[in-house]
């Protein structure tokens, strides 16, 4: 029985097979025309591998070297990991030295490359466009308004010395074109001051590790037995700033203290613009390196306290032996116990600054016998009142406080008195003591501003001028001072012959050019060469060629003038750089206040008497000197009759005083080459 149903069960399964296998080809054919319209469904996807779970089993294998190909080297990107690790090793190059650009030369070396960009910039832009018709259009006037505004920027950025270059720059810019003059003028404004902390640590290098209330004996919470300083300046500059300190012995004193990223630019600065310099000489084939060493020398003592200390205590000698001076200037008194090479401390001077004319002339409200508050340096009055006022004042305003009282009684309850002084008496003094210094002593001061001049009055009635800021200071050789004498002398006697031999001395070839400089007025003498240039401007020919070309041709005259003038460099004698800053300064501030004194008759009196009063010279040359100097008086009476007709027109109301009508001529004269004087550059 069981074998007749092993065939039946065999045929039922082969049946059951066969079954499948048409199943299975149905749902093949389907799903190829389904798969062709749509994706196949997951209901598919299972049954499908349901049916293939009945196929034989193969284990994954993976696949052999053979099939994969030849094997490929991965990519290493080579270039740019090199270029990568190039930027990042020049990052942190660059970035440690800017670190310790800025901690160790208070960022020197970075305001010298700065300068070397703006130098090489501006230089090419004169190579390029210094012409009539210039290569990338606009003008000349064009081409320095740019330059102006990139130098100012450059100067006021990186401040420091870069400040008191540009302000050296200003005090000469009359002869530069109006466009730097406009720009320049704007280089006086107050520098930005340094924080308290910052300059204090100046105070704590320079006195062993004190501070400043053990070094000053100053208390900053007010107490009764110490004195006081006010952690505000009073006034900032480019190297140093200003504050206000009573001691407790009572001397109220003027703090000066050197702004402590000075030390580390210094070197730095001078040797960047010694290298503009040396570029610019070469480029432009003009002889303005010769004087660079001798400029960057003054410049460094500046910044040397104890030199400036100096230069104080020799002026103050020399006005207390001079008795036509002693009693009219005053000097103030310096503290040596407190100076070092950056703090120097002096007298505190109360006054009225040159350039506050209201003040200098406005009625006197402080009593009859009165004088200016420490006038001849009596001590300044400091009540019990001032003291609780200051206290408070410290209360209420820490690290901005105002100590130092007001003493301001002698203008009025209204508050517009005045000292009740002329400017004819102060502007006499001023002329007196710098022609004194440049004639007699050979001891000048060369910033003469009237920033650093103080206006005081005296019980009796008459001014006292307080002269402060000896940083900047000319010693002449006794020699040059005598050439320089008999050469002024010379100039208004018009002795060409000995002009001509000094001026040779000096290596000048153009010395009526140089007469006029030294003048401030167009000189008359000489060999007319100046004056022939001027004819020639106004020729026929000179007026056929545009605007442009006339302009462009007169300032390649003032540049070889300025050949003519530095043509040999071994004999000009240096010192005329700031002597003629001095003497165009104090120009400046005697047409600033109405011209009210004949400056040339002055000067020209100092310098003809200096000439028998040297002791260097023998006696029989001093007593011909002292008869020249009586037969000199009257052409000094000469120049009297010329100031006063300029001074009757001037009351009349038909014209300027004297110092006006020689800066008009001075105009007319200076804009044939190539130069615009501006005056209102010296303005205050």
């Amino acid at each position: 029985m069981l074998r007749h149903r092993i065939p039946s069960l065999c045929s039922r399964q082969a049946l059951v097979r066969q079954r499948i296998q048409a199943c299975d080809a149905t749902r093949a054919t389907r799903s190829h025309f389904v798969a062709l319209a749509r994706p196949p469904s997951r209901a598919c996807q299972r049954q499908t591998r349901s049916v293939q779970t009945h196929t034989s089993f193969e284990p994954l294998r993976p696949p052999s070297p053979a099939s994969l190909g030849r094997p490929q080297a991965a990519r290493e990107f080579k270039r740019t990991r090199r270029w990568g690790r190039r930027a990042l090793i020049a990052a942190a190059v660059l970035g440690t030295a800017y670190a310790v650009d800025r901690q160790a030369f208070a960022s020197g070396v970075g305001r010298s490359l700065r300068t070397f960009g703006l130098g090489l910039l501006v230089a090419l832009d004169y190579k390029l466009n210094f012409r009539a018709e210039p290569v990338l259009g606009g003008t000349i006037e064009d081409l320095h308004r740019r330059s102006a505004e990139r130098l100012f920027d450059l100067l006021r950025a990186n401040g420091g010395l870069y400040l008191k270059i540009g302000q050296a720059i200003a005090m000469q810019s009359a002869v530069l074109p109006p466009e730097f003059q406009r720009m320049f003028a704007r280089m006086f404004d107050d520098a930005p001051q340094d924080d308290w902390r910052d300059v204090e640590k100046v105070v704590r290098q320079d006195f062993g590790g004190r501070g400043v209330e053990d070094v000053f004996g100053v208390s900053f919470a007010g107490d009764e037995a110490r004195g006081l300083i006010e952690r505000t300046a009073r006034a900032s500059a480019s190297v140093a700033q200003v504050h206000w300190a009573r001691l407790p012995d009572g001397r109220e004193v003027a703090i000066k203290l050197q702004k402590p990223e000075i030390a580390k630019q210094v070197g730095w600065d001078l040797w960047a613009f010694k290298v503009v310099m040396r570029v610019y000489t070469w480029w432009f084939d003009l002889p303005l390196y010769s004087i660079v060493p001798f400029i960057t020398e003054r410049l460094m003592l500046e910044t040397d306290f104890e030199a400036e200390a100096r230069n104080s205590e020799v002026m103050r000698g020399l006005v207390n032996s001079e008795p036509s001076l002693k009693g009219r200037v005053y000097i103030p008194k310096v503290y040596p116990e407190f100076t070092t090479k950056r703090v120097l401390v002096t007298e505190w001077i109360e006054g009225v600054r040159l350039w506050d004319k209201s003040a200098t002339a406005g009625r006197w409200l402080g009593g009859y016998g009165n004088g200016s508050p420490g006038v001849r340096g009596a001590q300044l009055q400091f009540s019990q009142a001032d003291r609780e006022a200051a206290r408070r004042e410290l209360r209420e305003n820490p690290m901005k406080e105002r100590l130092k009282p007001e003493r301001d009684t002698w203008k009025g309850r209204s508050g517009k008195g005045g000292l009740g002084l002329s400017s004819k008496e102060v502007m006499t003094t001023m002329v007196d003591i710098f022609s004194a210094q440049i004639f007699k002593w050979g001891v000048v001061h060369c910033d003469p501003h009237p920033g650093n001049i103080f206006i005081r009055r005296l019980p009796s009635g008459k001014a006292e001028l307080v002269l402060i800021d000896h940083g900047l200071y000319v010693y002449m050789s006794p020699k040059f001072r005598h050439q320089y004498a008999l050469f002024w002398k010379s100039l208004m006697t018009f002795d060409n012959e000995t002009i001509a031999e000094i001026t040779e001395q000096w290596g000048i070839k153009a010395p009526d050019l140089f007469a006029s400089a030294t003048l401030m007025r167009p000189y008359e003498g000489g060999d007319r060469s100046t004056r022939g240039h001027i004819v020639d401007m106004g020729s026929e020919e000179s007026r056929r060629k545009t605007q442009a070309q006339r302009h462009y041709e007169a300032q390649q005259r003032m540049k070889q003038g300025i050949r003519e003038i530095l043509a040999d460099e071994d004999k000009w004698p240096q010192e005329l750089i700031f002597i003629g800053r001095n003497m165009r300064i104090v120009q400046g501030n005697n047409q600033f206040l109405g011209s009210p004194i004949n400056r040339v008759k002055i000067m020209g009196n100092w310098a003809s008497r200096s000439l028998f009063q040297d002791t260097n010279l023998p006696w029989r040359e001093r007593m011909t000197n002292a008869w020249r100097h009586l037969l000199f008086k009257t052409v000094l009476f000469a120049t009297d009759v010329a100031f006063y007709t300029f001074k009757l027109r001037q009351w009349l109301g038909w014209g300027g005083g004297m110092e006006d009508e020689v800066e008009a001529r001075m105009r007319d004269m200076a804009k044939d080459f190539g130069v615009e004087l501006q005056h209102e550059v010296f303005d205050g």
